[in-house]
């Protein structure tokens, strides 16, 4: 049997339009142990996180809010809720994530509508909903919701996803509709990181070169737009290009991340030891505290922990190679893609290699919404791992891309 048809017979299935997906999932008494070096490494950097988070807070939590561990404790306590999602995410059979794709997805849409009717404002941004005392960030849930979506549809599809109108537009048509919602809201970095994974999934699906680059160039003059219509963002783009000429202001968070990062040197000043922090860098403790890290523990510090996320991204890229369905493999690599793409735009942004925009560090940065659905995206892969059967990605002689 040819490659070609081994591939149309094993992962392009040739599945009519309305073909509804085979997947069967066996019950968790028949699976296999976790992945638990991937479950080992998220543990780590939540615990890590909290030492880190403490560290570039406690000077800014003691002066505003008379308590030293005011950010840490409640990181801790959101820890505890994304651990219960994880779970969640990790007991459920994965068929239910599947069946339920659509509903999730939609909910998601409801709840980004909701933030920009009754969302609580933070610095001219309108990005979060306040339930019983805390601020939920539904564009942080709707990643999870956009990966989930298009494994069940690149599941079910597979066969039309080459066809541009009948299987590579409809999904990222659904996806445009939350990226839309997400840049009403006045946020640009969470829209480019989903935008990065659905390119990333759909390629990996069999999309072809020329679809992909045709929708760049679709959305490259919505992007600008978005970008020097606006003031503060073109303000951005210009500090992001000369921030030392803007120093005093809109490149000056920039300045004193790249002083916090270079004052630190190969072994760094030591633990509580950064000077930075005292009121000289904003946002310490959400999008810049890899500054902080940088300055305290040095060059050294900052590449393991670089290390770390590497090892967790390739983790999940090994889970996705032994999955045993097409919707187990678009899952994993969905949140791959989501990790590392998310890891690079906050490094990107705190070393000056991308203009700045609101992206938390996964599991380091303070952020209660990131954290639990980080958490749950990790337990989502962690099911994936424990599906005993044959992985449909060696079922064919060659790799799919």
């Amino acid at each position: 049997m040819g490659y070609k048809r081994q591939v149309r017979q094993r992962f392009k299935s040739g599945q009519t339009k309305k073909t509804k997906s085979t997947a069967v999932f066996p019950p968790i008494t028949s699976a296999h142990p976790p992945d638990w070096m991937l479950l080992c490494l998220t543990l780590s950097l939540v615990v890590f996180g909290w030492v880190i988070l403490y560290s570039a807070s406690a000077f800014v939590a003691e002066s505003q809010f008379n308590d030293q561990y005011y950010f840490v404790k409640k990181q801790i306590l959101w820890s505890a809720i994304g651990l219960m999602g994880m779970s969640f995410a990790f007991r459920l059979n994965l068929t239910f994530f599947q069946r339920y794709s659509w509903p999730i997805f939609l909910l998601a849409l409801v709840l980004l509508g909701l933030v920009l009717a009754v969302g609580h404002e933070v610095a001219g941004a309108k990005r979060w909903l306040r339930v019983a005392g805390f601020g939920v960030q539904p564009s942080e849930f709707a990643k999870i919701a956009v990966v989930l979506l298009l494994a069940d549809y690149i599941d079910r599809k597979k066969s039309q996803i080459a066809h541009f109108w009948t299987g590579f537009m409809p999904p990222l048509v659904f996806t445009g509709v939350a990226l839309g919602l997400i840049l009403l809201e006045r946020d640009v970095g969470t829209p480019f990181l989903i935008a990065i994974v659905s390119f990333g999934m759909v390629f990996l699906a069999g999309a072809k070169y020329r679809h992909l680059f045709r929708i760049v160039m679709m959305g490259l003059p919505v992007l600008l737009c978005a970008i020097f219509l606006v003031p503060y963002r073109r303000e951005r783009i210009m500090a992001f290009l000369d921030p030392w000429q803007h120093a005093q202001g809109t490149g000056y968070q920039l300045v004193q991340s790249l002083l916090a990062l270079g004052s630190g040197g190969f072994w760094g000043r030591g633990s509580g030891e950064s000077t930075i922090k005292m009121h000289y860098l904003p946002e310490t403790q959400t999008d810049f505290v890899f500054p902080i890290l940088g300055e305290e523990f040095g060059f050294l510090g900052a590449v393991i922990l670089i290390g770390v996320f590497f090892f967790l991204v390739l983790r999940c890229t090994q889970v996705a190679s032994r999955a045993t369905h097409s919707f187990g493999f678009m899952v994993s690599a969905g949140v791959g893609f989501l990790l590392g793409g998310q890891v690079l735009i906050n490094l990107g942004v705190v070393t000056g290699l991308l203009p700045t925009k609101g992206m938390p560090l996964p599991f380091i940065s303070f952020g209660g919404s990131s954290i639990v659905s980080m958490l749950t995206a990790v337990g989502l892969v962690l099911n994936v791992s424990r599906q005993p059967g044959k992985p449909v990605m060696r079922s064919v002689k060659k790799p799919m891309w």
